[in-house]
């Protein structure tokens, strides 16, 4: 056998080590690389405490509920600058080594709902890799290099109509191609005037690509959402989905043109009616996998799977061909995850459930943490992550058996954004700081 010498073995190591780290994953947007809450990471942690298994945990300088995106040895996080009303709102960069780079203030005027159980610094940012784009609930949306040099800022309640939404505007904007997407759902309790936008910005220049109306015969609190618009995208069809006023609406990426929807979630629009809520306003986002969407509602309403193909379009509402499954039970916060077949839902009381995606059929409903959960499931490695507000975390084993792998406390440090991963590292943002978490 040919001799190699020692010099060409260690050149191989390094291009070997150099295409592993190039291959790590990124965490662009809220609900990971694609928009699912699934990440192609191994080995990531599933035990820790606020010292074990920590590689760093950094103070923050006030609560929010944005979760942290990365984009290789750069994390991008929104938060309030304290948790008192009408403090500052700021964007921080920080390095994968627990530094902070820099940070700019976007706007001021935080707004508290509910005893900080939410704030202005809910929705997440986005990144590209070149950019960022951060979104508060005070209306401010704006664009920074990846270095901290502000692009554009403008305030969308001046352009689209001041916000009227009980518990303050959370909808995270989805970042896809060169646009920038928006629901901005919301309006009056109990009067006629109702404020319902979608919205394509340029996210080069924050410039309008377009912006369309999205009707709904919604009243009071119905009218308030607080879900988030999603790309669907199954590698033949692609489209945005917005979710509240009683509807779940499919638009077409390039026009907003109204594809379809399905109403009907919660039963008639009749005030007279007991079958109608008017305090019934979405909150959880829906999922996707492949040829069908998971709709959550609210409150007691039900959960349901929507099949997705080319010849279902217009009003969905009433079409049995349109609905794979109904689910009597729905998550109130927190987003289903659909992984291998399975649909896996959070409560916010503390309970979890597993249907089966194809037949609705429940494989299981147990209770993991007695505390609220708001935080949004991740999956990573045959593992599913779920974090409450009290800071414990419950790591679940995948499948259609329920099993507890470990649970985890930081020390009563609230927790309302979701985990996020990227390069074997479990990243988690409480009210209090940002924690980086590795074997």
């Amino acid at each position: 056998m040919r001799s190699i010498p020692l010099r060409a073995v260690v050149c191989g190591l390094m291009l070997a080590c150099g295409s592993s780290f190039s291959q790590a994953e990124n965490w662009p947007q809220w609900r990971g690389p694609d928009s699912n809450g699934i990440s192609g990471e191994t080995g990531i942690a599933t035990t820790w405490s606020r010292t074990e298994n920590v590689a760093w945990r950094l103070p923050l300088p006030g609560p929010g509920g944005a979760t942290p995106v990365i984009w290789e040895d750069r994390i991008f996080v929104t938060s309030s600058d304290g948790p008192e009303d009408g403090a500052d709102l700021l964007l921080l960069c920080i390095s994968t080594d627990g530094e902070e780079l820099w940070r700019q203030t976007v706007g001021g005027g935080n707004k508290n709902a509910r005893t900080i159980e939410g704030n202005s610094a809910s929705p997440s940012p986005c990144t590209d890799g070149k950019h960022v784009w951060c979104f508060f609930g005070t209306g401010v949306l704006a664009c920074y290099t990846v270095d901290g040099e502000e692009v554009w800022k403008f305030d969308t309640q001046d352009r689209y109509g001041k916000f009227d939404i009980q518990f303050g505007m959370t909808s995270t904007p989805v970042l896809h191609g060169n646009g920038v997407y928006l629901q901005l759902i919301h309006g009056t309790w109990g009067g006629d005037y109702k404020v319902a936008k979608v919205v394509r910005l340029d996210k080069r220049t924050g410039e309008e690509v377009w912006s369309v109306d999205r009707p709904s015969e919604a009243v009071d609190e119905c009218k308030h959402s607080y879900a988030s618009p999603i790309i669907y995208s199954d590698g033949e069809m692609e489209f945005l989905i917005t979710h509240g006023a009683d509807n779940v609406v499919a638009h077409d990426l390039e026009t907003g043109y109204e594809i379809g929807r399905l109403g009907g979630l919660n039963g008639p629009s009749d005030l007279n009616s007991n079958n109608y809520d008017n305090t019934f306003r979405f909150v959880a986002t829906p999922s996707f996998t492949d040829g069908v969407l998971v709709v959550p509602t609210a409150k007691a309403g039900p959960l349901v799977a929507v099949n997705i193909r080319e010849d279902l379009a217009g009003d969905l509402t009433g079409r049995a061909e349109a609905v794979r499954w109904v689910y009597e039970k729905t998550p109130d916060v927190s987003i289903p995850l659909l992984m291998d077949g399975l649909c896996y839902v959070v409560m916010k009381p503390g309970q979890v459930f597993c249907v089966d995606l194809e037949s609705g059929d429940e494989l299981y409903y147990e209770r993991i943490h007695n505390a609220e959960h708001r935080a949004s499931p991740v999956y990573a490695d045959g593992h599913i992550y779920v974090c409450s507000r009290d800071g414990i975390c419950t790591v679940l084993k995948a499948g259609g058996e329920f099993e507890v792998v470990a649970e985890n406390d930081i020390g009563n440090e609230p927790i309302t954004a979701s985990p996020a991963i990227s390069d074997g590292t479990l990243y988690l943002r409480s009210y209090d700081a940002l924690y980086a978490i590795r074997e």
